[in-house]
């Protein structure tokens, strides 16, 4: 994988660092990019809710019992 340059700011790069107890800046970057993708998987998902149309007399619970 090629070697990105990246500018960063310094502060926040170390208060990351402390925080984080990190041993690196790049494992920093690559902390934050998970979770920003994480945060972003649930974003999608939170936009799903009220979308989905269901009946409103299924019982679901019906499935739960043993035959």
């Amino acid at each position: 994988m090629p070697e990105n340059n990246l500018q960063i700011d310094e502060s926040l790069l170390q208060e990351a660092l402390a925080l984080g107890n990190y041993q690196s800046s790049s494992a920093v970057v690559e902390a934050a990019l998970h979770e920003y993708i994480q945060r972003r998987k649930q974003l999608q998902v939170m936009e799903l809710f009220g979308t989905i149309d269901y009946e409103s007399d299924y019982n679901y619970k019906q499935q739960r019992q043993k035959t």
